[in-house]
């Protein structure tokens, strides 16, 4: 596998695990509000599932929010050698390396470390479409693009 792979792999399985934490704090939030019983204190009853219920629907658009950046993953061609920066591009530079995808954070390969971006964010906007060789200036510091796959 390369390191391309090992990232997509890395990605998905990031998601995968915030998936399960989601669909188990779901479930929760559903046998909570079946196992909450009608009590003599009505308005606390009613103020229970009304919390029960935010919280189910925040659960809910948590889960939106995995499955576009699963679709945006799908996107990514593990295959493309990329000679620009774009979706789905290993960027190496002279400060850090960068994986163009979600935003996954550090993840490590073969004891080079990475950070997982998403094409939103700031650096990535800056990134996108440079090639080998041209300069960045991000914050305080400059760097250049030494490889880009």
């Amino acid at each position: 596998m390369n390191t391309k792979q090992q990232l997509y792999k890395a990605c998905q399985d990031f998601l995968n695990n915030r998936l399960e934490v989601i669909q188990k704090t779901i479930l929760d939030i559903q046998n909570s509000l079946q196992s909450e019983t009608k009590s003599s204190a009505g308005d606390k009853h009613e103020t229970g599932r009304a919390m029960l219920q935010l919280e189910r629907e925040k659960a809910g658009h948590q889960l939106a929010e995995i499955q576009k950046l699963n679709e945006t993953l799908h996107k990514i061609n593990q295959e493309i050698q990329h000679q620009t920066v774009a979706l789905g591009s290993v960027v190496y530079s002279t400060q850090s390396n960068y994986f163009i995808a979600i935003s996954a954070g550090e993840i490590v390969i073969d004891k080079v470390k990475f950070y997982a971006i998403s094409p939103s964010t700031p650096m990535a906007k800056l990134l996108l479409s440079k090639e080998v060789g041209d300069e960045v200036q991000f914050r305080n510091s400059t760097f250049v693009i030494s490889k880009i796959e």
